[in-house]
């Protein structure tokens, strides 16, 4: 199983994700923003952040993958994500991210593709978080009730289970979400669960049984 798990975009450490990739090709799921408006994701884009620019600076090339597009279809979404190298899934809500997910029947897919070494995986922040076993305590950083139109009502608090540990992002960091991100490690150490924090630049890099923290 390919791993990199980020705390915010690509982090410190872009040369290991390039390492554990057989080729070029990323798709990249942006469902975490589903909650925002198309204009709104545009200007950011535009002005803030470009992933698939970041990607191409880097010499991948990458595209954008609409789970939206597969709900209630996993076959075609199996199908779409044979011809990539990486998935990687960006930030956002968690919450809307994990529906998404299930939605769409990802996150069956990906598991497959994962165990047979397939496809690499890669997200930061909401696409880190989602890897754990659960979203328990994430509720502190994101809101579990906002529903994007066309999304069904159940809230799913399970993970993908890619990690035996939860991922909490922004730790310690300047970012807006820094201080939710010390409840989230306080509500996980009351609770003895088991967790990883991450700072922005720091990313968990795990190719088959080997796993290291870099930063």
């Amino acid at each position: 199983m390919r791993l990199y798990l980020s705390s915010e975009r690509l982090g410190e450490r872009a040369g290991a994700l390039l390492g554990m990739l057989s080729g070029s090709r990323v798709a990249i799921i942006a469902n975490g923003y589903d909650n925002c408006s198309a204009m709104t994701r545009n200007r950011y884009r535009a002005e803030v952040y470009d992933p698939v620019a970041e990607f191409a600076s880097l010499g991948l090339d990458a595209h954008e993958l609409d789970l939206r597009a597969h709900f209630g279809d996993p076959h075609s979404l199996r199908q779409r994500l044979a011809a990539y190298d990486l998935v990687w899934a960006m930030g956002g809500n968690s919450f809307i991210l994990r529906r998404a997910m299930k939605s769409s029947g990802f996150d069956h897919v990906i598991r497959d593709l994962l165990e047979a070494d397939a496809i690499a995986y890669g997200g930061y922040a909401a696409g880190a978080v989602v890897a754990g076993p659960s979203l328990r305590g994430l509720e502190l950083m994101d809101d579990p009730w906002e529903l994007p139109e066309g999304y069904d009502e159940p809230l799913i608090w399970s993970g993908l289970g890619l990690t035996p540990f939860a991922i909490v992002p922004h730790f310690r960091s300047r970012h807006p979400e820094a201080a939710a991100a010390e409840k989230v490690v306080s509500y996980m150490s009351a609770r003895k669960a088991r967790y990883r924090t991450l700072s922005d630049g720091e990313v968990i890099v795990r190719v088959g049984n080997l796993e290291r923290l870099a930063s």
